[in-house]
C-alpha cells in the first residue's frame, strides 16, 4: 500500500482528533446485530450517560466497547506486549497495541470468519450509509474518507499499519514516534502474533458472554 495514501486523507480532513486505532477488532466482536456493530464503532465519541438517548441495540454496541476497552487494559497478555513497547513508545505503547492487534485479526481473518475481509468491510461500510442519521457528527465526517480508502481492509497489510502509525505520529507532532512502531513490529512480529491470538481467543469468550446476557 502506497503509505502517502494516508497523509493525502487528513490534508484536508479537520477531524484529525478521531482515534484510528481498533475498529475492525470492535466490529467483529459486535457479531451480527447491525445497530451494537454501529454502537460499538462509535462509542468512542459518546461521553458518560449520553448513550442513554440512542436506541437499545446502539446502546448495547456502547457499552460492549466500554466493556472491551476495560477487559484489554486490563489483561496480562495485552500488558505483556505493551511492556515489550515502553522504553521506546512510553505512553503510546497501548494505543500501538491495538493497532498490531488489529492487523493480527485482520491477516488471520480466515480463522475468524467466514466472509471475506473485503466483502465483509463494504458491508459495514455499506451499514453506516443506510444509517447515516444516527451516526456521531465525527462518524459521519470520517464515513466518506473511511469508504474510499477501505481503511478496515488496509489492516491486514504490514506497509497498511506503517501507514496508520505514521499519520498517527504527525497528529501528535511526532512526539509520540509512532512512525517507527512499525519496526518494532517486525522486530517482534511473532511475539505479538502469539500474544494477540491469546489475548483475543480470551476477549471472544468475553464479549459473547455480555451478548448473550440479557441484563447487560
Amino acid at each position: 500500500m502506497d503509505t502517502q495514501i494516508y497523509f493525502v486523507i487528513f490534508e484536508d480532513d479537520p477531524f484529525t482528533q478521531h482515534p484510528f486505532m481498533n475498529f475492525l477488532a470492535h466490529i467483529f466482536l459486535s457479531g451480527d446485530d447491525p445497530q451494537i456493530k454501529i454502537g460499538n464503532f462509535m462509542a468512542d465519541g459518546i461521553r458518560g450517560q449520553d448513550y442513554l438517548a440512542y436506541p437499545e441495540g446502539i446502546k448495547k454496541g456502547i457499552l460492549l466497547h466500554r466493556a472491551i476497552d476495560t477487559f484489554t487494559d486490563e489483561h496480562p497478555v495485552f500488558r505483556r506486549s505493551t511492556k515489550r513497547l515502553h522504553t521506546e513508545f512510553h505512553h503510546y505503547s497501548g494505543v500501538i497495541v491495538d493497532v498490531f492487534y488489529d492487523h493480527f485479526l485482520a491477516k488471520n481473518w480466515k480463522i475468524y470468519h467466514a466472509e471475506n475481509l473485503k466483502t465483509y468491510a463494504q458491508s459495514f461500510y455499506n451499514l453506516l450509509e443506510e444509517n447515516y442519521d444516527i451516526l456521531t457528527p465525527k462518524v459521519q465526517h470520517l464515513l466518506p474518507i473511511m469508504i474510499k480508502y477501505d481503511w478496515l481492509a488496509s489492516y491486514a497489510s504490514v506497509d497498511g499499519i506503517s501507514a496508520i502509525l505514521s499519520q498517527m505520529d504527525s497528529r501528535t507532532q511526532y512526539k509520540s514516534g509512532m512512525t517507527m512502531a512499525g519496526a518494532a513490529l517486525l522486530r517482534h512480529y511473532d511475539e505479538f502474533e502469539t500474544d494477540f491470538t491469546e489475548f483475543f481467543a480470551d476477549l471472544q469468550i468475553m464479549c459473547r458472554q455480555k451478548l448473550n446476557d440479557p441484563s447487560t
